[in-house]
């Protein structure tokens, strides 16, 4: 068994709670309250720039240059394609550029991209992927899972979204991650294999309950006040 197949596994159990989430299930059905999604837009537009970053971090950890330029090829898909997306759908839902610039995190969105960056930065490059796969990885499941459903990626609202994911172009990422991931777990100790696992069990936490805050619209608890 490659350590992928371990990790999917393991996180089996959570991910199929992701799957079967009513925010993810009312993308698929087209019955997801609108107000729900745009603060999803919103928020996982500002968790793109810290993935985007992590992903740069990756180029700075890479020792091959094939690896560096790959890590690059992706930054540049993330913050023109995949947030390029976030940018039309806000125009189309009447979210301004402004408004979507001056979006700052919900409390789980701080922790999830904190949390990454800091793997990511004080990390191993085995373990900055750990961090970041279970979003490329679990998006892409979800996106198939949900094109599979008949007229799903010609639905007016959320039919685009549900065709990225599903892409073959964003599969590839994710099977990129899955295949550089095998190749440095190869040789490693079982303690070792442990702190990735520990790591993508984390991530694989935050995924879920970033489906949950999206579709609660959960934000910091206590108003803000004047600085």
């Amino acid at each position: 068994m490659t350590f992928s197949k371990r990790l999917r596994e393991t996180a089996d159990e959570i991910w199929a709670q992701s799957h079967k989430h009513p925010f993810v299930q009312g993308i698929g059905d087209g019955s997801l309250d609108i107000e729900s999604f745009k603060f999803f837009m919103k928020q996982d537009y500002v968790y793109l720039i810290d993935y985007a970053r992590v992903f740069a971090v990756g180029s700075l950890k890479a020792t091959r240059l094939e690896t560096m330029a790959a890590f690059a090829k992706h930054l540049d898909a993330t913050l023109n394609v995949e947030m390029g997306l976030h940018r039309s759908y806000a125009a189309r839902l009447g979210i301004t550029r402004e408004e979507l610039e001056a979006t700052k995190p919900a409390p789980t969105t701080l922790a999830y991209s904190s949390y990454m960056l800091a793997i990511g930065q004080r990390g191993s490059l085995a373990e900055l992927i750990a961090a970041v796969l279970p979003c490329a990885w679990s998006y892409y499941e979800i996106g198939k899972e949900l094109a599979k459903r008949p007229g799903a990626t010609e639905e007016e609202t959320y039919g685009e979204w549900i065709s990225m994911y599903a892409s073959d172009e964003f599969g590839e990422i994710a099977q990129w991650l899955i295949d550089l991931l095998d190749e440095l777990a190869t040789g490693r100790s079982e303690e070792e294999l442990q702190e990735l696992e520990k790591i993508f069990l984390n991530t694989s936490r935050f995924e879920y309950m970033f489906w949950e805050m999206s579709y609660q619209q959960a934000t910091w608890p206590l108003a803000e006040t004047a600085e």
